[in-house]
C-alpha cells in the first residue's frame, strides 16, 4: 500500500511538475521512458496496472475519489499534486473536462519470442507499418484488446503506441494488451513465415481474397498499414497474401484502426 504525499500546487513552475508540462514534447518523454494518462480512464487503468507510477496530479475532487485506488499502488511512496482546474487547464493547455493525470514508467517490454512462447494456440498476432497518427495507433491497440490479439507488433516506422494521445486513443488497453516494437518489420514477418504463422496483408489489390473468404482459424498475423499509402511494397512482399474487406466501387479505404477492428473480429468470430 503507497503512502500518499500530497502538495497542493499553486504555481507552474515547480520543478517536479516538469513531466506534465511537456505534454507535447513526446520526445522527450520517450528519452525519459515515461508516459503520461491525460484522462479519467486511462489513469484509473494505469492505477489498476503493474506499470510503476512516478506521480499524481488531480483536482481536489478527483484526489477524494481516486485515494482508495492511489493508496493501493504498491509503490512504498506517491507523490500526488493537486491542483485547481484552472491551473490544470492551464498546464495541459486545453479546457480539462476529467481532473486527473498521471505519469508512470515504462517497464521494460518482453521480446517478440517470450511473447510468442506465453501465448496460447492458435496465434492471433496484429502487425502495423507506418501510422504516424497516435490517435490511430491507439484505437489500433484498443481492437487488439477487444479481439485478444496476443501480440501486436509495432514497426519501426510507426510512432510511439506510449506516446499520450496513443495512450488516451487507447483507453488505457496499453497497459495490458502485449506488445512488441521492433527494428525490422520485414524481417519480423519473414521470421514468423518461417515459424509457420501465416501473415496476411490488409492491403486491396487485384486478386486481394476477400476477407470472409480469408482462412483465419491457424496461427496468423494480420498486418496493417497507414491508410494513405497502405502497405509497402517490401511489406507487402514479405506476406503471405492480400486480404480485402469488400466495399462499393466508389470507397477504396477505411481508417486503419476500424480496418484491423474488422479483421480482428472476423478472426475471432471464425475461432468461435
Amino acid at each position: 500500500m503507497a503512502l500518499l504525499h500530497i502538495q497542493p500546487v499553486q504555481i507552474l513552475d515547480a520543478p517536479e511538475l516538469a513531466l506534465y508540462l511537456t505534454l507535447k514534447r513526446v520526445e522527450e518523454h520517450e528519452r525519459a521512458g515515461v508516459l503520461v494518462a491525460a484522462n479519467i480512464k486511462t489513469v484509473r487503468r494505469l492505477l489498476a496496472s503493474r506499470f510503476p507510477v512516478v506521480s499524481a496530479l488531480v483536482t481536489p475532487a478527483w484526489l477524494e475519489k481516486l485515494e482508495p485506488e492511489l493508496r493501493a499502488r504498491p509503490e512504498a511512496s506517491l507523490p500526488v499534486y493537486v491542483a485547481e482546474p484552472k491551473l490544470l487547464e492551464t498546464i495541459t493547455g486545453y479546457k480539462m473536462h476529467q481532473g486527473a493525470l498521471a505519469v508512470a514508467k515504462i517497464p521494460p517490454q518482453p521480446d517478440l519470442e517470450t511473447l510468442l512462447n506465453q501465448s496460447s494456440r492458435p496465434l492471433l498476432l496484429a502487425a502495423v507499418e507506418g501510422i504516424a497518427s497516435a490517435e490511430n495507433l491507439g484505437a489500433v491497440v484498443r481492437c487488439c484488446a477487444a479481439f485478444g490479439a496476443h501480440v501486436l507488433v509495432v514497426g519501426e516506422t510507426c510512432g510511439s503506441p506510449f506516446q499520450r494521445r496513443a495512450v488516451a486513443g487507447s483507453m488505457g488497453t496499453i497497459f495490458d494488451q502485449p506488445l512488441v516494437r521492433v527494428a525490422d518489420l520485414v524481417g519480423t514477418l519473414t521470421d514468423l513465415r518461417a515459424r509457420g504463422v501465416r501473415c496476411l496483408a490488409a492491403h486491396p489489390r487485384p486478386g486481394a481474397v476477400r476477407l470472409a473468404a480469408a482462412a483465419l482459424r491457424g496461427d496468423c498475423c494480420l498486418v496493417f498499414g497507414a491508410e494513405g499509402p497502405g502497405l509497402t511494397p517490401a511489406a507487402l512482399a514479405a506476406c503471405d497474401e492480400a486480404v480485402e474487406i469488400p466495399m462499393p466501387s466508389h470507397m477504396n479505404s477505411l481508417n486503419v484502426a476500424v480496418a484491423a477492428g474488422v479483421f480482428l473480429y472476423e478472426a475471432t468470430r471464425q475461432r468461435c
